[in-house]
């Protein structure tokens, strides 16, 4: 999981339709830039467009069942189909 947010700047990221070495490229619906996680590396980068070079940097995580979330965040909304 990765910020979205560059320069003060929240991106909205989506699956471009391409993939390299079974991974997803993803790009961002705001400047059309392209993202990748490349190995070795603790972010995401962006390949080509506006955000060249630049990075987003990986978020924490935590592996938790849902009963114990919701009692601790008990304000958490979820989607359901």
């Amino acid at each position: 999981m990765y910020s979205r947010e560059i320069d003060g700047q929240v991106l909205t990221l989506s699956a471009s339709g391409w993939t390299y070495n079974f991974t997803f490229v993803l790009y961002d619906y705001e400047t059309e830039s392209l993202w990748y996680h490349l190995e070795g590396d603790d972010s995401l980068t962006c390949i080509s467009g506006k955000w060249a070079d630049r990075k987003l940097p990986e978020l924490g995580a935590v592996v938790t069942r849902w009963r114990e979330w919701k009692a601790r965040y008990p304000e958490t909304k979820f989607v359901s189909y």
